[in-house]
């Protein structure tokens, strides 16, 4: 077993695993920083009932659509505005 984890092709398949979590891990942290700012937002802009979108928003994983609803909370004047963007 010592062999094997000596060899490059170990070593490059271990970097590569590495990477892929690395990248994993900050997408996650990007998402989990837009859930975080769009449901301040939400409460700050229509008070707990902006709050009562965050299930639906949090069942997204695509960061962009994530950002977009983040900038669309700027422009909205109604919660019902922002459901049909969601």
């Amino acid at each position: 077993m010592a062999v094997l984890r000596e060899s490059p092709w170990y070593q490059e398949i271990l970097r590569e695993g590495e990477a892929r979590g690395e990248a994993r891990g900050e997408e996650r942290g990007r998402r989990e920083e837009l859930f975080s700012g769009i449901e301040l937002a939400l409460e700050i802009k229509f008070g707990n009932a902006g709050s009562e979108l965050m299930p639906n928003i949090s069942q997204i994983s695509d960061l962009q659509r994530l950002k977009a609803i983040q900038q669309a909370i700027k422009t909205v004047n109604t919660i019902e505005e922002l459901q049909q963007l969601l």
